[in-house]
């Protein structure tokens, strides 16, 4: 079933397959994710085809500078018939919500998906309101260097499982796009291929993924080593250790095995970390460099 999941995503998204791997893995173990890149490179078009083919409830929220936190996640609305206050709920209470270009909204407004990505609830005047039990936020954001972005904090960029980046497709793969798109758009064709209940179910038994103490006193020696590096203005948080485990779980789940090994880890390693990990030299690659130099000084158990 995660196997047609893969495809049915690679058929709207066109040669992207690893990071269609890497979100379907990110939906197994629980997980938020944020995707960076330029406009018009399909962040978009991935989310609406993930709710699409797990057959899940579907919002979106175009993140603008006028944006309020009540427009996320809702308030208390009077009614001038009755005189009293309604509490009504914001987008946010749905089970796949993409928070489109979000760095473009305020901090302020930023935050007030804090509590729903982490707690997932939402607090509304004084009282805790739950979200579902399947609840995945997919964010898209903007390079850094564009016009009207606001950066991202750190305390909520560590709130995401893993990044991504699409990037631009290749000459063939475009000439594909082009032609699929000719008669209509293939998100339109997408039907469901599993149901968010089943989608649960297997998050239970992806936890249940047999993980060696050798391995987990690898992920933390990894995490570790980000914060002897000189160089790091802001090292990878004990959340980091368990995202990577959790993801590792997965990417053994769809490889078929019960077990996780050194290869998991590393293959998700990058997704994971890089958005974690800052450098007091903030350039274009640097945070990069940083971890695949502690990729190379930490010993892979055997």
């Amino acid at each position: 079933m995660i196997k047609e999941l893969i495809e049915a995503l690679n058929g709207v998204l066109l040669g992207k397959r690893e990071s269609v791997e890497m979100l379907a893995m990110a939906l197994l173990a629980d997980g938020h994710v944020l995707i960076e890149d330029v406009p018009g490179t399909g962040k978009t078009t991935l989310a609406k085809a993930l709710a699409a083919a797990i057959g899940a409830d579907f919002a979106r929220i175009q993140f603008t500078p006028d944006l309020l936190p009540a427009d996320v996640t809702g308030g208390a609305v009077f009614k001038a018939n009755t005189g009293d206050f309604e509490i009504r709920k914001g987008p946010v209470f749905t089970q796949v919500l993409l928070a489109d270009e979000i760095n473009r909204a305020s901090p302020r407004t930023q935050s007030a998906l804090l509590e729903a990505m982490e707690e997932r609830q939402v607090s509304l005047e004084g009282e805790r309101h739950a979200l579902p039990e399947l609840f995945m936020v997919l964010a898209t954001e903007n390079p850094v260097e564009f016009h009207g972005v606001f950066p991202l904090p750190e305390a909520q960029m560590d709130r995401f499982m893993i990044r991504l980046s699409l990037g631009y497709p290749s000459e063939r793969t475009e000439l594909d796009i082009l032609r699929s798109h000719r008669e209509g758009r293939p998100l339109d064709s997408l039907h469901a291929v599993t149901t968010p209940n089943e989608i649960l179910e297997l998050r239970n038994s992806i936890r249940k993924i047999h993980v060696d103490e050798a391995l987990d006193r690898y992920v933390v020696s990894l995490v570790q080593k980000t914060r002897t590096d000189p160089s790091v203005r802001l090292a990878a948080s004990p959340r980091a250790g368990i995202n990577l485990v959790k993801m590792a779980q997965a990417s053994a789940f769809v490889a078929g095995r019960d077990f996780v090994n050194p290869d998991d880890i590393q293959k998700v390693f990058y997704p994971v970390m890089e958005h974690r990990v800052f450098a007091k030299d903030n350039g274009p690659g640097v945070s990069r460099q940083i971890l695949e130099n502690v990729l190379k000084q930490v010993k892979i158990p055997k």
